[in-house]
């Protein structure tokens, strides 16, 4: 058999099955919903590439955030579009990048999303001034915008109910291990300065891995697609995004500019926008129409409650990284490969429970999550018991049981996070599905690091010192404390056992 009809055949494998039946390959064999792509294992790698490069910047470019200032002379309220830039705009074009995915195929969107996010880290990696790296910042955040959904989406169409789980709980691993490694891989680089780069090698860096993801992925990427292709909701998608841009763009810049009455106001206008936008979505709906959000996902208790319990544990360890990151670099004075290295025990630990995390969950399903939260508020706990015993006398090393709790409990929970929600989701319904889920994950990190921050700030003080840096911590650790306790009960409303796919 050809090349070529070897792709008929995965394209008509993967579509998913019909309310008459399962749907059939052109050989009269079960498809996607039985068997699943035949070379789904070795597309799975290839696909999380993508999502570990879009993961990665997100974290590296805090790590970078002094070199930039000092070479491009950037300033604080550059710098904030430089880091927050990506975020707003990764998290806006989520939903509409799922559904582009349903509408020209998962496949198609995934090549154009990754090539433009290996354009976009070129232009990031030579930008000559502080406007520059802003621009391709925000295309860098679109680019990603576009990839990421289709990184679940094709997961969740390849892989046959029986293995979705574990398939999604390895995407859960690389989005964390792209948090951790964010912070101790882009410390190293601009440490190392290879190539006299210095922060240029974070984005660089993507350039070739880029390139030898979407070779790889021409041979082993099915091209799939949901049953039907979608119509486009343009007001929808203008709704949605001018909706987080209210309460993200505030949340991003809110506090290096004191809080003005603009930021509030924005707040304020978030809600009845989205309200809108949810209002125009039922309406488009009960006349037959296509909307951009399916509002019946959210009739199923599993999704509803997922989307919850992702929003408050990514919110969690979103935050947590990013005062952690303080903590280490302003507070305690060490160099990025110096934090990169107080970070160890957190990183292998949540390394080697990521690796254990798909068979977990294979056992214990949403329960996983349950006990990888409990480990993780011991954690923070420890962590807060310590900050306060040795006050500013504390080191890097110290943390180190802390953080190896967390790591421990986090590299149980994010795998199985994405798979709480998804692993019963109809292919059909893939690209929707996950444009709104990664959209809630991106909203937690901005948000949770702009509150958060808030608050880390506030208890700082105008004069901090090395004792009032980890006094401020401690604070947050004890809030930490109550988002764990609050995810760990949302996870008893989740199914105890991972069904079929049929939402």
């Amino acid at each position: 058999m050809s090349d070529h009809a070897d792709v008929q055949v995965a394209h008509t494998d993967l579509r998913p099955a019909t309310a008459d039946g399962p749907a059939r390959g052109g050989q009269g064999r079960p498809g996607a919903a039985e068997q699943g792509y035949a070379r789904r294992w070795a597309m799975l790698p290839v696909v999380l590439i993508a999502m570990f490069m879009a993961g990665f910047d997100i974290w590296a470019v805090n790590v970078a955030a002094p070199s930039l200032q000092r070479d491009l002379h950037v300033s604080d309220a550059a710098l904030q579009l430089i880091v927050g830039g990506y975020a707003f705009m990764y998290a806006t074009g989520m939903v509409t990048g799922g559904r582009l995915g349903d509408l020209f195929g998962y496949r198609r969107l995934f090549f154009i999303g990754v090539a433009s996010f290996v354009a976009a880290s070129l232009l990031c990696g030579v930008s000559q001034s502080s406007g520059e790296l802003v621009a391709a910042r925000l295309i860098q955040g679109l680019t990603g915008a576009i990839m990421v959904p289709q990184v679940v989406a094709l997961i969740t169409a390849a892989f046959p109910p029986r293995e979705r789980s574990r398939a999604l709980a390895w995407y859960g691993a690389t989005m964390g291990l792209g948090f951790v490694s964010g912070q101790i891989l882009g410390g190293g680089l601009i440490q190392s300065n290879v190539l006299g780069l210095s922060w240029r090698a974070i984005f660089l860096v993507n350039v070739p891995v880029g390139i030898l993801a979407v070779v790889i992925a021409s041979f082993v990427v099915p091209p799939a697609r949901g049953q039907r292709r979608p119509r486009l909701d343009p007001l929808g998608a203008v709704g949605i995004s001018a909706g987080l841009a209210l309460a993200l763009v505030p949340l991003t810049l809110g506090r290096d500019e004191g809080w003005p009455a603009w930021t509030w106001a924005s707040l304020a206008a978030a809600l009845p926008v989205l309200a809108a936008t949810l209002a125009w979505e039922r309406r488009l709906t009960a006349r037959g129409g296509e909307p951009l959000l399916d509002l019946s996902l959210f009739r199923d208790r599993a999704f509803s409650a997922g989307l919850l319990l992702n929003f408050v544990a990514i919110f969690f360890f979103g935050s947590f990284m990013f005062v952690l990151t303080l903590l280490l670099q302003s507070g305690l004075g060490n160099s990025p490969l110096h934090a990169g290295i107080d970070n160890l025990p957190l990183a292998v630990t949540f390394m080697a429970f990521c690796l254990l995390g798909p068979v977990v969950n294979a056992r214990l399903g949403a329960r996983s999550i349950t006990v990888g939260t409990s480990i993780s508020a011991i954690g923070a706990v420890t962590f807060a018991l310590i900050g306060t015993h040795y006050g500013g006398h504390l080191t890097g090393w110290d943390t180190a049981i802390a953080t190896a709790f967390i790591g421990v409990g986090q590299g149980l929970t994010v795998p199985s996070l994405m798979s709480g929600v998804l692993s019963h989701i109809h292919p059909s319904r893939a690209g929707a599905a996950a444009g709104v889920l990664t959209t809630t994950q991106q909203f937690a990190i901005a948000s949770g690091v702009a509150l958060i921050g808030a608050v880390f700030y506030g208890a700082l003080g105008s004069a901090p010192t090395r004792a009032t840096f980890v006094s401020a911590a401690v604070v947050i650790f004890w809030i930490d404390l109550a988002l764990l306790a609050a995810a760990a009960a949302l996870t008893f409303l989740l199914p105890r056992k991972e069904g079929r796919a049929t939402t």
